[in-house]
């Protein structure tokens, strides 16, 4: 399978977009442990359709213009990892959730730690919504961007003073 990539600079910082031909397959941070999302080698294709189309709605989404993300998709995982990541889709925009909560949706409401772990290797960051779960306490927990941006995608979902600061 052909992974291509664009990287694209935002307000929350350079991201690698990485799609096949049939849809984003993981969109990376700058600082992202080369293990957490395992991909083929990657061929930069500044023009593939998919990375534009994905690009475009970052953009609109990063500046406040959008809630809801139309772009194929096409993450590596496993059975239960896209379980997981098909229940945070549902995480509507400015709400969020625990990992107790996303556990008893899909049905293994023990498996907390798993939910976590999927949580954690989630590649489609901000278009998968993983920033909207949250420690069974409110508290904000582990984000592939950092705490720092997840708050600001938060604040930003609930139209707060957005600042991000290095």
């Amino acid at each position: 399978m052909k992974y291509h990539y664009k990287t694209v600079k935002t307000v929350i910082g350079e991201l690698k977009l990485v799609a096949t031909d049939r849809g984003l397959a993981a969109i990376l941070w700058e600082d992202d442990k080369p293990n957490r999302v395992p991909l083929a080698p990657l061929l930069k294709n500044e023009n593939h359709p998919i990375l534009l189309k994905t690009e475009k709605q970052l953009v609109e989404y990063l500046e406040g213009k959008r809630k809801v993300f139309s772009v194929a998709l096409d993450p590596l995982g496993t059975p239960f990892q896209n379980q997981v990541w098909e229940a945070l889709r549902t995480i509507p925009f400015g709400e969020t959730r625990s990992y107790g909560q996303i556990a008893a949706q899909i049905g293994r409401p023990k498996a907390v730690r798993a939910v976590g772990a999927a949580n954690g290797r989630n590649p489609i960051s901000v278009i998968v919504p993983c920033h909207r779960v949250i420690g069974a306490s409110g508290s904000l927990t582990g984000f592939a961007g950092g705490l720092k941006v997840k708050r600001w995608l938060l604040d930003l979902e609930n139209k707060e003073e957005l600042v991000l600061e290095n």
